[in-house]
């Protein structure tokens, strides 16, 4: 049986391209059955492993070289299909891969694992039909996300620290309409996480306690603060401890809907204006874990 193996050359900088010779370095030294699908646009890349899939059903896996939004891409195309996929790490985010616990420097192992083993089901989530793996959000991270996507220097992380920086003395909170399965939250808030995995925008673990085998979403809730205190508290989201913060408030719920005069983003990808319905698909996708 075939594998497909899907990179994205651009990403972490050119990382794609290099990842990927090394990963077909790998199929061909233990003589793997493979096919490379790669392309110029994320509209022919999808395109192609569509059709690879539709004329080899029996796919073995499908590996993504790249970063979250390479994953969020194969996710439409291979959870449907109950094909299961494999992230190898060659962005800049990686959080998807941080999500399954895999390091991001042990490529071997990775593939050792991945070829020799069986996949087990993981949580998907779904909005209003997109399946996304990690966090699904609204509020002053989408707004960072829209200036980021905006810039053409710098490159990598510190383009996001930078939209940040621009955005953050302008930012003024929202007014949102939450609805939980046990709760209905009418509040002002700054920022929304729905956490199927536990980070985002590189390692920052909004979510740090989401599971991606529990069958429920993490809800990340901050109410207004000064921008003062913001930036106090921003670092501390790295080890999760933001948590802890008066304002922060966590809940889990396996339906949730937003309504806000504001956008959201899945995977670092961008979903569109509010309202939203998210669900937590149980097993959903079939994926190699650390």
């Amino acid at each position: 049986m075939t594998w497909a193996i899907v990179i994205n050359p651009t990403s972490g900088q050119g990382k794609g391209a290099e990842v990927g010779r090394a990963v077909v370095g790998y199929f061909g030294k233990h003589d793997l059955k493979y096919q490379i699908i790669t392309g110029k646009s994320a509209e022919n890349v999808s395109r192609d492993l569509r059709s690879f899939l539709h004329a080899n059903q029996e796919c073995e896996g499908v590996l993504c070289v790249g970063g979250d939004g390479l994953a969020h891409l194969v996710l439409q195309a291979v959870v449907p299909l109950r094909i299961p996929f494999a992230v190898i790490p060659a962005g800049t985010g990686n959080d998807f891969v941080r999500a399954l616990k895999w390091p991001l420097d042990d490529l071997e192992n990775l593939l050792n694992i991945v070829t020799t083993q069986k996949p087990t089901p993981i949580d998907i989530g779904l909005v209003d039909g997109e399946w996304f793996g990690a966090v699904l959000s609204s509020g002053f991270d989408s707004v960072v996300n829209e200036k980021a996507n905006s810039l053409k220097w710098p490159k990598g992380p510190s383009k996001y620290n930078l939209a940040i920086a621009l955005e953050l003395p302008r930012f003024k909170p929202s007014h949102f309409e939450i609805n939980l399965d046990d709760r209905t939250l009418s509040t002002e808030a700054m920022l929304i996480a729905v956490g199927n995995g536990s980070s985002y925008g590189g390692g920052m673990r909004v979510c740090p306690n989401a599971s991606l085998t529990d069958g429920l979403f993490d809800v990340m809730v901050l109410a207004p603060i000064s921008k003062a205190e913001f930036i106090k508290v921003f670092p501390k989201v790295y080890s999760g401890d933001h948590v802890h913060h008066p304002e922060v408030s966590i809940y889990r719920s396996k339906k949730v809907k937003i309504n806000s005069s504001a956008i959201a983003y899945a995977d670092g990808e961008r979903v569109g204006a509010l309202p939203i319905s998210a669900e937590c698909v149980p097993g959903a996708g079939l994926t190699w874990r650390n």
